[in-house]
């Protein structure tokens, strides 16, 4: 066996390894990739006068995992048939089968890639698959393509000299010389095998663009990690990968329920145009975005449990806390997932059909708590302790205006990183207050933590130390509530610590225990708190708040008075009507007042009393026409608004 593995290899050439063929070729379509994208600044060079040559350069760069993802989708069937471990894959007509299918699907990658050196002039973004449907109905589509051919001619040939260059690079494989007998042969398919699964796993992480355990596949919105401006995630991107990341999803279209646009101002607009006469309070904001703390798992927001079914909290700090802080008893996510978390809080953007980083639409300029806070001179900055580019947070984080982001690769010591998902959030809080106090005022600085996830695990120090309760994530929560209780320890005897506002929600509820806690009502429920050291903040309020209003709310309680876009209220404007929306399993949720309605986007399909029916039993839509028709009403405004300013580009006062 030893000899046919020698024999094997030795007989092996340059040009008939196919594997290293195969690198070959893909490196080939890598540098055709970086050549478009090259072009496509060239063509567009007007749009992007901020680019400087290093910035060019780091887009170039951060654009190779994109391209590598989108040529791997592109290629998938052609690597799977050029791996397959048997000796016929060396048969003239075999490779001549192969070199066309590589050569007709990747023409058709690069061509997309040419027509947005184009169509990029109209749209002002990388093509994606909503363009299937754009054009679905148009009767002469066929006539475009030539019109668009004639009128572009250059493009065109630039495609068609780039294809003729992937013809000629192409290469030929010569095949080895064939062993005989069994033994050869078995030699031949185990490699073939070992080998076929190396490049599988290679493909996988390269299409998800990596193989850590918390990096979820690159999206669109990954590419603001690497600009200074929202346009320029267009220089990064390729149009391949945007099409592929974008089909199935549910994309926005463009409603009109209100056909006078003064009549949906009138009901609901987004716009806030602050009449503020005082100067801005330059006032420290530290915002926390605890992980799956849902309101079920704290004490203070469920007396009534308390007095009816035994109820244990996991929160005794955040108890505490809350007696010296104003906090709303009846404050709502607007999505499910960590993703929708950030943008909902930090630049008030609910989750509505489709997770906001995985839209097209995550590109888009937006203003955000940090953006505003910055043009006035405060110092900016994220805090998440898992991997850098983890969830896309640091991609989001850029393009909502933080100057500064402090991930895993900032943290100082690797060896508290709890093995899944980040740094452990004792340290990283630790870590927080230090850098804070290091931080010119006045400074903005939100954190999202970590350890409240699934595994569930706690540090081995504290194994047996907090209360297991009756859910894996209830050790979790008691402590990540210690871990934050050290860190109002440390920052109290910091001198910013005063002169701070500080926000604490969560992205999401998670496990749960009680019955009304797993409704598509209770699914949502967060807490939203407002503290200041000083308890000029402090009370209680049965009002609807959500996490779109922290931005709005922050801004308001800082009388800043410049006009900004944001999608939720202001929770300290007494004229401003509290509501909560959301959206789960292709329904629009909308609370006003003791009800929630239930809209799927065409006609209502239940109105509930979320006082008094908590789980959701009763019906009211047929007895309560009239708040049906009211709600309905605010709520199609909110959607109209939403779609339309997604869809055109228009999240900022301009």
């Amino acid at each position: 066996m030893i000899q046919e593995f020698r024999q094997y290899f030795s007989d092996i050439t340059l040009k008939s390894n196919i594997y290293l063929m195969l690198v070959q070729r893909f490196a080939l379509l890598m540098l055709i990739f970086t050549l478009c994208r090259v072009l496509f600044f060239l063509f567009n060079i007007d749009f992007f006068a901020n680019v400087t040559a290093a910035g060019f350069l780091r887009m170039l760069a951060g654009g190779l995992w994109f391209d590598i993802s989108a040529l791997i989708y592109t290629n998938i069937l052609y690597f799977t048939l050029f791996l397959l471990p048997f000796t016929f894959r060396y048969n003239e007509w075999y490779q001549r089968v192969l070199k066309y299918l590589f050569v007709f699907t990747n023409s058709i990658a690069i061509g997309a890639n040419c027509a947005d050196f184009i169509y990029f002039r109209f749209t002002m973004r990388r093509t994606t698959a909503t363009v299937f449907s754009e054009f679905k109905h148009e009767t002469n589509f066929g006539s475009l393509i030539p019109k668009f051919i004639a009128d572009y001619w250059y493009v065109f040939l630039i495609w068609i000299a780039i294809t003729i260059l992937l013809v000629l690079l192409y290469g030929r494989v010569r095949p080895i010389k064939m062993g005989r007998g069994f033994r050869f042969h078995l030699v031949y398919g185990i490699n073939g095998l070992v080998l076929l699964l190396v490049f599988a796993t290679l493909m996988v992480g390269g299409m998800r663009g990596g193989f850590r355990h918390s990096t979820r596949p690159i999206t669109l919105s990954n590419a603001g990690q690497y600009i200074n401006e929202p346009l320029e995630a267009a220089i990064v991107l390729n149009t391949p990968f945007a099409i592929y990341r974008t089909l199935g999803k549910k994309s926005l279209v463009k409603v009109d329920y209100y056909k006078n646009s003064k009549e949906l101002e009138e009901v609901y607009s987004p716009l806030h145009n602050p009449q503020e006469t005082d100067s801005l309070k330059r006032m420290n904001v530290v915002i926390f975005i605890l992980e799956s703390f849902g309101r079920e798992y704290i004490g203070a927001y469920n007396k009534n449990l308390k007095q009816t079914d035994g109820y244990t909290g996991f929160t005794p700090f955040l108890d505490s806390l809350i007696e010296h802080s104003l906090w709303f008893t009846r404050s709502y996510g607007n999505g499910r997932k960590s993703i929708d978390g950030m943008p909902s809080v930090l630049a008030s953007i609910p989750m509505f059909v489709e997770p906001y980083f995985l839209t097209s639409y995550s590109t888009n300029k937006i203003n955000s708590i940090a953006s505003a806070l910055r043009a006035e001179g405060y110092h900016t900055a994220f805090f998440h302790g898992a991997p850098n580019g983890s969830m896309g947070f640091q991609a989001f984080a850029n393009v909502a205006g933080f100057e500064e982001y402090y991930g895993m690769s900032e943290y100082p010591d690797p060896s508290h990183f709890d093995g899944m998902w980040g740094v452990w959030d004792e340290e990283f809080f630790q870590f927080f207050a230090q850098t804070l106090n290091k931080f010119p005022q006045p400074f903005c600085a939100a954190l999202f933590s970590v350890s409240s996830h699934h595994p569930f695990k706690v540090p081995t120090r504290y194994e047996g130390v907090f209360p297991k309760g009756t859910l894996p994530i209830h050790q979790c929560v008691a402590y990540t509530d210690y871990s934050l209780k050290r860190f109002f320890e440390t920052v109290s005897q910091m001198d910013w610590y005063p002169n701070t506002l500080f926000v604490i929600t969560a992205d999401h509820p998670n496990q749960t225990q009680y019955p009304e806690y797993q409704t598509s009502v209770g699914a949502f429920a967060v807490p939203l708190i407002f503290y200041r050291p000083d308890n000029s903040l402090a009370g209680q309020k049965d009002e609807l708040a959500q996490q779109i209003d922290i931005m709005p709310s922050v801004l308001g309680y800082l009388h800043y008075n410049k006009p900004f876009i944001a999608f939720g209220r202001n929770v300290f404007d007494s004229g401003s009507k509290p509501f909560v929306v959301n959206y789960i399993n292709n329904c629009y949720q909308f609370y006003s007042d003791d009800y929630v309605l239930i809209f799927d986007g065409k006609k209502s399909l239940g109105l509930y009393n979320i006082k008094d029916d908590i789980m959701l039993t009763n019906n009211l839509q047929d007895q309560l026409p009239d708040r049906v028709i009211e709600m309905e009403g605010k709520l199609k405004a909110i959607i109209q608004q939403y779609n339309s300013r997604m869809i055109d580009d228009n999240l900022v006062v301009k």
